[in-house]
Parts: C-alpha cells; sequence; structure tokens
C-alpha cells in the first residue's frame, strides 16, 4: 500500500493511493497515521479495506508528512562509505547512532527553513524506515519482520551547528523543517529488498548525489537488529538510514543552501520530494 497524509498543515486527513494513482480519502476509517496507526496490525486492516469503495479525492493539494508525528526520529550516521571519506572519516565499525528532535518532522513539499545564524545548511537524501512492532533484541535474521514500510527523508543539517558547536549532533539536525518525510509510507511488502533502492537528490536541477542502498555500509537488518539491543524501538518511530556521498559539506569548496535554492529528493519506488529554502524570520 502507498499511505499519504494530505491537507494544510495541522488539519491532513490520511488517504491512500489507488491502483489508478488516484487518492482515496480515509479518514472515515482510519484516525491517522502515527504511533500505533502505523502498527503492522493497523496496516493490516487497512489492506482488507475495499479502496475503490473511499471517496476519491480530486484535488488533494498539499501534501504533508506521511507520519502526523514521531515518537523517535532516529538517524545512521556516516552510512555510505564514499560518505564517510568525503567527511574525512573512516567508515565505522558500528552504526553511529544519533537523534533528530521529532519538531523537526515536516512535509514533503513544505519549504526548508535555513535557522537563524545559519551559514551552512545542508542536505541528505536518505530512506527511511518506520517501525511497526515493538523491537527489543531482535535478531538480524527477523528485523525486518518489525518494519511496517519506508519513506523517502531529507535529513537537513546544520553542519556548525552540528560539527563546530560542543556536544551531539542533534543541535545540527532538529532545526523546524529540517526532516521532510514522504510523500508516501510505502508498506513493506511493496519494496522487497530494502537495499536496491536507488536514492538522488537534485539542487538547482543538477544531481548532486546519485547512489543506492546497496552501498550502505550497515544495512537495514543490522540497523534495526542493532539498535533494538540498546532500546525498544516502537510502532511509527522512523530511522533514517543514511546518506551517500555528494552533500554541500564534502563539496570542493564546500557549498550550502542559500535562500531560493531547490531540493528533489528521491527514494527509489517511494516518491519524490520537492523544497525551496527559506530564510528563518
Amino acid at each position: 500500500m502507498k499511505l499519504l497524509r494530505f491537507g494544510p498543515a495541522g488539519q491532513e486527513k490520511p488517504g491512500i493511493v489507488d491502483a489508478d494513482g488516484n487518492v482515496r480519502d480515509l479518514s472515515g476509517k482510519v484516525a491517522d497515521f502515527a504511533g500505533a496507526g502505523v502498527s503492522l496490525e493497523a496496516l493490516a486492516e487497512i489492506a482488507k479495506i475495499d479502496v475503490t469503495t473511499l471517496p476519491v479525492v480530486e484535488n488533494p493539494g498539499r501534501i504533508g508528512a506521511c507520519l502526523a508525528s514521531v515518537p523517535n526520529f532516529f538517524c545512521v550516521g556516516l552510512n555510505y562509505a564514499l560518505h564517510a571519506k568525503e567527511s574525512g572519516m573512516d567508515a565505522p565499525a558500528e552504526p553511529i547512532l544519533f537523534s533528530k528532535a521529532s519538531s523537526a518532522l515536516s512535509g514533503p513539499f513544505d519549504d526548508v527553513i535555513i535557522p537563524r545564524k545559519s551559514t551552512k545548511a545542508d542536505w541528505e537524501v536518505e530512506l527511511g524506515v518506520i517501525i511497526g512492532k515493538e523491537a527489543l533484541y531482535v535478531s538480524e535474521e527477523d528485523a525486518l519482520d518489525y518494519v511496517a514500510g519506508y519513506c523517502t527523508i531529507n535529513d537537513v543539517s546544520e553542519r556548525e551547528f552540528q560539527i563546530e558547536k560542543l556536544g551531539q549532533w542533534i543541535k545540527g539536525k532538529s532545526a523546524p523543517t529540517f526532516g521532510p518525510v514522504g510523500p508516501y509510507l510505502v508498506t513493506a511488502d511493496e519494496i522487497g529488498d530494502p537495499q536496491k533502492l536507488d536514492v538522488s537528490l537534485k539542487l538547482n536541477g543538477e544531481t548532486v548525489q546519485d547512489s543506492n542502498t546497496s552501498d550502505m555500509i550497515f544495512s537495514v537488518r543490522e540497523i534495526v537488529s542493532y539498535m533494538s539491543q540498546f532500546m525498544k524501538l516502537q510502532p511509527g518511530d522512523i530511522i533514517a538510514t543514511g546518506t551517500p556521498s555528494g552533500v554541500g559539506m564534502g563539496m570542493t569548496p564546500q557549498r550550502f543552501l542559500k535562500p531560493g535554492d531547490v531540493m528533489e529528493i528521491t527514494v527509489e519506488k517511494l516518491g519524490t520530494q520537492k523544497q525551496t529554502a527559506v530564510a528563518a524570520e
């Protein structure tokens, strides 16, 4: 299934894409997509619905984040070998884990707001993993059984805040609008092997990131299993699994977002985002 949320910010309704590409209104059937609403059990109930009986949304308008909220917005750092190299760091021996503030969550076509005092805002196309049931001490063999679905993510980052300030990376990852997710939550059964997906990002029409999830150092299986050794993953948690080379920080000379820049972010089978960078008021 391909699920989405449509409508003005704060008033989104849940929807589903039918076989002809039409958006159908699910608001009479489900409350929203978040937490238990994207559990494997909840998705199984949605799969039983005859989509053709749902109202067609002729003009969906704004597409919101595919999740209304997230218990946790986790990220994996330096998970593509070439990105680690362009960052001047060795490939990690274990997944590097950090978080974005859940308030960074935003729609896939909403503006990205460059924070006040920011000079080094950057882009990162990533495969997003959405957890579908509680995961604790999960084996790699079973890890994908805990995945509800996948989505496209732009892990927008402010490199000065992230790297040059003291403390953890979360400061450079968490500004409002720094977490565009969607446009779709695509259920795991539609994707098959998550390690065979093209990922790319265009900046002002120029392709700056172009890779495949087969180049990830740690696979989705490894990431979910590894994380579950240290914490209980919950339905609705989202994991951004790392970005390939081609970020602005790794360019010579370095290149960072400025107002008016347009990013187009695509993960194969999961849809394309498009955001314009604007200055904070």
